[in-house]
């Protein structure tokens, strides 16, 4: 999560939630420039590979072979392994709970990756809270679906939702967001959540979000084949 220019660190009360999509009250969260800034939601389509997205961070990385033109298999300083854009910049935020939250921006900051650990017990728990009263929402908050993933070998859940803008982030008009939160091959529960504008469809954030998750490998694991390379 490399150096982060300009942040204004608050920590998060518990029981709500800050920029970074986290409602486990445990991360240090940012009121930020462009730098850093919220998280997002996810979706379980089939990967490159063709299995579903949910199934890949439980049962570990696929090959590289398999990545869509443009996508690299990356290793990130927090430990875990998973395919992003290449070019794409990485910033930090960090948390009291786990890893700290990364984020892998576009070059122009309008699509963004977002990746972090989960306190609550459960994926679901974790969405519920974050759709509960008890957490305040962005602007214009439309949840557009919710979704358990969970089948006896896997357990995940993935909301996907609208809001009109993000606090630090650029203006793209309504960004759309898919959050996918699971139980990893480490038997920790993390978040990939993937975040774009509205304006040009739904279906390359879920792309986006299918492929990180298809390639994700957590911290000291070893996955199918194994961590990918390239750090910042």
């Amino acid at each position: 999560m490399g150096a982060v220019a300009g942040l204004v660190l608050t920590l998060v009360p518990g029981g709500g939630e800050g920029p970074d999509g986290r409602a486990d009250g445990k991360a240090a969260s940012a009121d930020v420039s462009r730098t850093s800034g919220p998280s997002a939601p996810g979706p379980r389509e089939p990967s490159g590979g063709g299995s579903p997205a949910g199934k890949s961070p439980a049962e570990g990385t696929g090959p590289a072979e398999d990545l869509p033109a443009g996508y690299e298999p990356y290793t990130d300083p927090e430990g875990f392994t998973l395919a992003r854009p290449a070019g794409w910049t990485r910033t930090t935020v960090p948390s009291t709970y786990g890893i700290d939250v990364v984020h892998y921006r576009s070059p122009d900051g309008e699509r963004r990756l977002q990746v972090f650990e989960v306190s609550e017990t459960s994926p679901g728990e974790s969405h519920g809270l974050f759709l509960s009263d008890a957490v305040a929402k962005p602007p214009g908050f439309t949840e557009l679906s919710l979704e358990s993933l969970d089948d006896g070998d896997f357990t995940g859940s993935r909301l996907e939702y609208l809001v009109d803008s993000i606090k630090g982030e650029p203006d793209v008009g309504t960004w759309h967001v898919v959050d996918q939160r699971f139980a990893a091959a480490d038997g920790r529960l993390y978040a990939i959540a993937a975040y774009g504008a509205e304006a040009d469809g739904r279906e390359d954030e879920r792309a986006l979000l299918r492929t990180a998750l298809g390639h994700f490998c957590p911290p000291r694991t070893t996955c199918g084949t194994g961590p990918g390379a390239g750090t910042d």
